[in-house]
């Protein structure tokens, strides 16, 4: 796939959704980062119903960390992993008091070295908090960049630095909210919604299909 076809899947997306954003509810950086070690291998909505119970009670890494592990659980327990989960966003919440002034770090390797922060993760706290272009590689992304031809890659890595590379740097800020939305609502894994695709003009999935 060339420049001008990424170009245009890009432009007609951006057509489609001005403003993407995250489905993740939050209010600054910090609810942010919860929300996100939250959802690994949970959906948005789920992570939502448990963070709109718990950020009234507490939504600070004081606050947090008051509650303890087992004081966290009660919040979080439909939540996949809920175990470690707590385990990690208690840790990550004392760290963040003891070395980082009860904020959340703007760099990648500091937000890295937080339990349960890897670099899907900080990708996203860097792009949505922070507005770093950066492009978080999920399950979603992977997919859509695979099977558009966007970027193709066997490990989330492989395609995150693809995108990183060949994605035009007007379209790299919103680019990981584009994809992961195209991916959740219309390139599903199982039944892609092609009939409904905006961008299935220039789609290598579609011309495999046709074959």
């Amino acid at each position: 796939m060339n420049t001008e076809k990424r170009s245009a899947i890009y432009s007609t997306l951006r057509a489609r959704m001005p403003a993407p954003t995250t489905e993740l509810n939050y209010a600054n950086p910090f609810e942010l980062l919860i929300a996100v070690i939250l959802s690994a291998q949970a959906t948005d909505i789920s992570v939502n119903k448990a963070t709109d119970k718990l950020y009234p009670v507490a939504c600070t890494p004081e606050s947090i960390l008051g509650l303890g592990v087992e004081g966290l659980k009660p919040y979080i327990r439909t939540i996949g992993l809920y175990n470690s989960k707590a385990k990690n966003i208690i840790k990550t919440c004392r760290l963040l008091i003891e070395e980082h002034a009860s904020g959340v770090p703007r760099t990648r390797a500091e937000l890295e070295s937080l339990p349960g922060v890897g670099r899907k993760t900080a990708n996203v706290i860097l792009n949505t908090a922070f507005g770093e272009p950066t492009i978080a590689v999920d399950t979603h992304i992977f997919r859509v960049s695979n099977r558009t031809g966007l970027a193709h890659g066997k490990t989330p890595l492989e395609v995150e630095n693809r995108l990183t590379k060949l994605t035009p740097d007007e379209f790299k800020l919103d680019a990981h909210h584009w994809l992961i939305l195209h991916g959740r609502y219309v390139c599903k894994a199982r039944k892609p919604l092609c009939g409904e695709c905006a961008i299935i003009e220039w789609c290598e999935y579609r011309k495999k299909v046709l074959e």
